[in-house]
C-alpha cells in the first residue's frame, strides 16, 4: 500500500496474547510507513490517541493504538492478571508480530509498560520511547487521586450525566461537555439498566503500596540504561509530575527531550491533542530510520 495515499479511517486489529488474552486494536496509515505503537492510561482506551493516529497517518507513518487488557473492547483477563509483567509482556508480543523497529508512545500506565519493556528481551524493537506525563518519581498525592477515580464508583451511574459529573470533578481543567453522549465509548449498560467504566474492576487488586519503592527502583534501573531518543511530554497542570520529577529523570537519562504541554494535566494527550501530536511527529520525524514524512506544514501537521 502506498504511503501517499489518504488514510481517514482506522483498520481494526487483533493480537492474541501469551496467556490467550485478545486484545484489540486499530492501524492508521500505510502498512509500510514508519511504525508508532501506542499504548494508553488506565482506564482509558485506544480511542484517546485517535487524533494523534490521524495526525500520523498524514505524515506517511502508521499508527498502532492498542486498547490494553481489561480496557476498551480487550478481553479481560481470567484470574485479574493486571500486572506489570503481565502488560509488558503483551506489548513485547504486540512488537513481535508487527515485526520492524517502532517508537512506543504510553501514557501513564502506558509509560510504565513501556518503560519496564526497554529492560526485557524483545526491547531490541522500540527504536523510541514517549513518555507521557509519566516519571520513576511521580507525585504520591497526584496518583493516589488518579486510583481514586479508577477504583471509585463501583456501583455504576443512573446515567450518562450522572457519569459526566464524576469525569467533571475528576477533571476540573476541562469544560463539562453539554452532551455526555462521548462517553458512550467509556461505559458499559447493564442489565442492571445502570452504567460501569469499561474496564475490569479486578485491575485495581494489582496496587500494592508497599511494592513502590521496590517499582521505583525498577524504573530508575530501566531508565538509566536508556540509550534509545527518548521524550518525555509532561502537562503544565499535572499533579503527577513535577518539575523536579522531570529533573530526576533527566538525571538518569541525560540525552532525553522534554516538552510541557500549557493548558495540559495528567491527560496531557487529551487534554490539547495539536500540540501533543506534533511534538509527537516531530519526535517521530527526527528518530525513527528511513522515516520520510510528506511536508505538510508545520510541525508536519498540514494544519496551520
Amino acid at each position: 500500500m502506498s504511503s501517499n495515499a489518504p488514510f481517514t479511517d482506522p483498520r481494526p486489529m487483533s493480537f492474541r496474547t501469551d496467556d490467550g488474552i485478545t486484545l484489540a486494536g486499530e492501524s492508521w496509515g500505510p502498512a509500510d510507513g514508519p511504525l508508532a505503537v501506542f499504548l494508553h492510561g488506565g482506564g482509558q482506551t485506544r480511542h484517546s490517541w485517535k487524533e494523534s493516529g490521524a495526525a500520523l497517518a498524514k505524515v506517511g507513518m502508521r499508527a498502532v493504538l492498542l486498547d490494553a487488557r481489561g480496557h476498551g473492547e480487550s478481553e479481560w483477563a481470567p484470574g485479574g492478571n493486571y500486572s506489570r509483567a503481565a502488560m509488558t509482556g503483551d506489548l513485547l508480543g504486540v512488537l513481535a508480530e508487527l515485526g520492524q523497529p517502532a517508537i512506543v508512545i504510553g501514557a501513564s500506565m502506558g509509560g510504565l509498560t513501556a518503560l519496564h519493556a526497554t529492560a526485557r528481551p524483545g526491547s531490541e524493537l522500540i527504536a523510541g520511547l514517549v513518555l507521557v506525563d509519566v516519571v520513576p518519581r511521580p507525585e504520591h498525592k497526584g496518583v493516589e487521586r488518579v486510583l481514586n477515580f479508577l477504583g471509585g464508583h463501583p456501583e455504576g451511574f443512573a446515567s450518562l450525566d450522572e457519569a459526566a459529573d464524576a469525569v467533571a470533578e475528576y477533571l476540573p481543567h476541562r469544560p463539562r461537555p453539554r452532551n455526555p453522549g462521548g462517553l458512550r465509548r467509556n461505559l458499559r449498560l447493564r442489565e442492571d439498566g445502570r452504567w460501569y467504566w469499561h474496564w475490569d474492576p479486578a485491575m485495581m487488586g494489582d496496587q500494592q503500596p508497599e511494592d513502590i519503592e521496590q517499582q521505583t527502583e525498577e524504573l530508575e534501573d530501566a531508565a538509566r540504561a536508556l540509550r534509545i531518543p527518548v521524550l518525555l511530554v509532561r502537562g503544565r497542570l499535572s499533579d503527577v509530575v513535577s518539575e523536579q520529577g522531570v529533573e530526576d529523570l533527566r538525571a538518569l537519562v541525560p540525552h532525553m527531550e522534554y516538552v510541557q504541554i500549557n493548558g495540559a494535566a495528567h491527560t496531557a494527550a487529551s487534554d490539547v491533542n495539536d500540540a501533543f501530536s506534533d511534538a509527537v511527529v516531530d519526535f517521530a520525524r527526527n528518530h525513527l530510520p528511513h522515516h520520510e514524512a510528506r511536508a505538510t506544514g508545520a510541525g508536519g501537521r498540514g494544519e496551520a
